[in-house]
């Protein structure tokens, strides 16, 4: 057995201090643009849910259940109590609000994303999505989550009000952490704190790939470890999950065993209670991922999916879930169409193959999350599906549909009011409820929208006079 990684017991005060020098860069951003180091804070958390509230008068788009026109839906104690039509029983002393011609859906779930853990792409500090090494199943991410990020604001506006923040890098990055966006720390966002466990699958086209040591090229190239081939890279995923299984059965069996913390964070996933997300794009990557994961007996995701089509037999008989991360990509042969990625959705769906559409890794890009759904639609998945590919199949398929992902009695009274289907940019979220709080609806870019459209209303008054 190996011994204990000792980067992790180090983890959590590097991640402190990273949160800290976010904070601290994004604030510097900012003041000066404001000239008040207070509108840096654009958003203020809300405090948990004290009364019920009663939504009177909306379409409730339930995903699940239907769809209820003049509905009414009632919130308490952060959870959805009744859900139905206008003859809904309202508790006394709850809070009604008139949604009369607006439209309720459930908060949007963004599979993948990296949001509250990158938040300047050219401050590296501010930027905690990464360990050393190739081999970090210990690694969550919820802990670097910085409640701060701007990015959590722009996301909520969007109707993204669960985000799965994802760790990378290396062949097995981490655990995925389900976070609600809303909360004044991490440990209040956090939902599900090993949601699922990443692994990168190596490309049998690429390159061969140096394992612990420093890439070709590189100061001290020549004393690194030697390049290893595809098959070796697979092989060392397998004698990972081998010695990971090694150590959990020796625990199981009363062994005195090393404490190891990476063999330990692998458990949830070798007993299927936990998926393992496997970032694979070509064909040759999602069948052998799929051949590994049925020997390794895991619950497999497939996440990317840019050739899952070709695939779609064989992921719809084995009833392999896809993480679409490539809606709004532009093709990347040079032989395919234009709307590779825009239809892959529609197609996945004539095939029968159960997939969500993620808005993209990177943090700037979670608030494109329903338009990446949107574009489905346009180019032929139903408008249904494209609602469940954002909402009630990425909860089912990380784990946490008992809490999110439709508007169901018991569920978390997290959901969106607006004045249309929030898949079209033309729609607007006039308000979010994150677990029973009405929410804070402020952001970075509607700070600048209100400050620059000031500016040029000084400048019409300057010129007039």
């Amino acid at each position: 057995m190996n011994t204990t990684d000792r980067r992790t017991d180090r983890a959590p005060a590097r991640s402190m201090w990273r949160q800290a020098a976010a904070a601290f860069a994004v604030a510097l951003a900012v003041a000066p643009l404001s000239g008040r180091v207070a509108e840096a804070q654009v958003t203020i958390p809300t405090a948990r849910q004290s009364q019920p509230v009663a939504l009177r008068g909306a379409t409730i788009h339930t995903v699940t259940k239907g769809t209820i026109t003049n509905g009414t839906i009632v919130l308490d104690n952060g959870r959805i109590v009744a859900v139905g039509g206008a003859d809904v029983a309202i508790p006394r002393g709850a809070k009604v609000v008139d949604v009369t011609g607006k439209h309720i859906y459930p908060g949007l779930i963004d599979a993948y994303s990296t949001v509250g853990i990158t938040e300047i792409g050219s401050v590296d500090v501010s930027n905690d999505i990464t360990e050393l090494g190739d081999f970090n199943p210990n690694v969550r991410a919820e802990i670097a989550v910085n409640a701060e990020s701007r990015h959590i604001g722009t996301s909520r506006s969007a109707g993204v009000l669960v985000a799965f923040s994802t760790p990378e890098g290396g062949v097995i990055s981490g655990l995925s952490s389900a976070m609600s966006l809303e909360g004044w720390t991490w440990e209040e966002m956090s939902m599900k704190g090993a949601a699922a466990l990443n692994v990168t699958w190596p490309d049998p086209a690429g390159r061969p790939r140096r394992f612990g040591g420093p890439p070709p090229g590189g100061p001290g190239a020549a004393r690194g470890p030697a390049p290893k081939t595809y098959a070796e890279q697979v092989q060392a995923i397998k004698d990972f999950f081998a010695e990971a299984r090694a150590y959990r059965d020796a625990q199981a069996a009363g062994q005195v065993v090393r404490t190891d913390v990476r063999y330990a964070s692998m458990i949830p996933a070798l007993d299927r209670a936990i998926p393992v997300v496997v970032a694979a794009n070509s064909v040759s990557q999602i069948n052998d991922a799929i051949t590994w994961a049925k020997a390794e007996g895991v619950r497999v995701v497939i996440r990317g999916g840019r050739d899952a089509i070709h695939v779609a037999d064989r992921l719809k008989a084995e009833n392999i879930p896809v993480i679409l991360t490539s809606t709004m990509d532009a093709p990347q042969r040079n032989y395919e169409g234009y709307d590779g990625g825009y239809n892959a959705p529609a197609q996945l769906y004539a095939a029968g193959v159960r997939f969500a559409i993620a808005g993209g890794s990177g943090g700037l890009y979670t608030y494109r999350l329903p338009w990446e759904a949107g574009v489905a639609v346009a180019f032929g998945l139903p408008e249904e599906e494209a609602l469940k590919a954002v909402t009630i199949n990425a909860a089912e398929f990380m784990g946490i549909a008992d809490q999110v992902g439709s508007l169901e009695v018991g569920k978390q009274a997290t959901l969106l009011i607006t004045s249309g289907t929030p898949l079209n940019m033309t729609s607007d979220v006039i308000q979010a409820y994150i677990q029973g709080r009405e929410i804070d609806m402020n952001d970075m870019q509607k700070q600048f929208f209100k400050k620059y459209l000031e500016k040029i209303r000084q400048q019409q008054g300057r010129i007039a006079m």
